[in-house]
């Protein structure tokens, strides 16, 4: 059912067969009732003055009232019902819920610190439970993806068109997650990152998604559409490549690793130029200083950057200032260190499933750091 039937149909416009039309399509399936009911909300929500708290909620009320009492028999009752019935779901939108007497505002919901989210381009956020199943649904009703485990995967819908509509993926401290977008590119998550991205992406235009944080791409290979990842003031252009990005705010640094394939590195406010771009090769590492602008490119140690994805956690000839980070964002603690001299220090070490408490066992046997523990928070002394 197109958007201007049901704009017909809401005004009172629609004809006795439109109208019936609309009504048995409604009934029909409840992905087309949830469709229904969301655009009547936003038709109708358009439709009442606002107050600086939003909608005028008793008009709503008022509104909703007198059309079931004007409802003389079940048939009439039914077409009041569905046509006014959007009011109650635009108050269940903003928040509100119906007592039998008045709408009353409903707290918002409390996310939780350690929740992985997924953030729907209307604003709505998921929390995302590992290891559930679940399906993604755009604000439509639509079924775009679903989750399975530690990973979400998106349709494959390359044929289509129209405005790109994005979702926010945000992984906190202490995890990791993954997603398959629908061009088949797999991205993964390290800890303390989140990933803005298309539902689907647009025929005739570059893939772009952006990045806040760390994450590991297998860009599936599109030669019509290269595939464009943007952190910070850096834009990294690729056709199919696996690569590792390290961008986080905190950082001055925004690394690129590449493991296989081509990169092309160039700053965000300047239109693509094959010439004037830094070009990546395999197992060389591209270092972008946010403060100078400036980028440098060396030979490197591919695992070393690549490590996390299987859950280990390597330092090489590391200063201790920066181990400290990787520590906090891994193992989602907070380290405070009182012993300065360490933070210039270089230390190597390689983890695995250790914890936390184990990981400063061996620093204080190899290094005799002392350290203690408490809560969630190491006190270096």
């Amino acid at each position: 059912m197109q958007e201007p039937e049901i704009i017909k149909y809401l005004n009172g416009t629609a004809s006795s067969r439109e109208e019936k039309e609309i009504e048995d399509w409604i009934v029909s399936s409840d992905q087309n009732a949830k469709k229904f009911n969301l655009l009547k909300a936003r038709h109708i929500a358009s439709t009442f003055p606002e107050t600086s708290n939003g909608i005028q909620m008793d008009k709503a009320h008022s509104t909703f009232s007198d059309a079931l009492k004007t409802a003389s028999d079940m048939k009439c009752r039914r077409l009041s019902i569905l046509r006014f019935a959007a009011i109650l779901a635009m108050a269940l939108g903003m928040g509100y819920f119906y007592t039998g007497d008045s709408f009353v505002k409903e707290p918002e919901p409390i996310v939780p610190d350690d929740a992985i989210t997924l953030q729907l381009e209307n604003g709505d956020i998921q929390i995302i439970s590992e290891g559930s199943k679940a399906k993604v649904m755009d604000s439509e009703g639509n079924l775009v993806g679903a989750q399975n485990g530690t990973q979400l995967v998106y349709k494959n819908n390359e044929s289509a068109v129209g405005e790109s509509v994005l979702n926010k993926l945000t992984v906190p401290y202490g995890k990791r997650f993954d997603v398959v977008l629908s061009d088949g590119t797999h991205i993964f998550l390290n800890a303390g990152t989140s990933l803005t991205y298309p539902i689907k992406f647009i025929k005739g235009k570059e893939r772009q998604v952006f990045l806040k944080g760390e994450a590991f791409f297998d860009v599936a290979k599109d030669t019509d559409h290269p595939f464009l990842v943007q952190v910070e003031d850096l834009n990294v252009r690729v056709l199919g490549t696996r690569f590792n990005i390290s961008s986080y705010p905190e950082d001055i640094l925004v690394n690129t690793t590449l493991v296989e394939g081509s990169v092309s590195i160039y700053a965000k406010e300047d239109p693509y130029d094959a010439s004037t771009s830094s070009l990546l090769e395999p197992g060389y590492k591209a270092e972008w200083n946010k403060k100078d602008k400036n980028i440098s490119i060396e030979e490197t140690d591919v695992a070393l950057h690549t490590a996390w994805v299987r859950g280990k956690v390597v330092f090489r000839h590391l200063p201790f200032k920066s181990i400290v980070k990787k520590l906090e964002r891994h193992y989602d603690v907070a380290i405070t260190n009182h012993n300065k001299v360490l933070d210039d220090e270089f230390f190597t070490a390689s983890f695995d499933v250790e914890t936390i408490e184990q990981v400063f066992e061996v620093f204080k046997m190899n290094y005799g750091i002392d350290y203690k523990i408490i809560n969630n928070e190491v006190i270096i002394n």
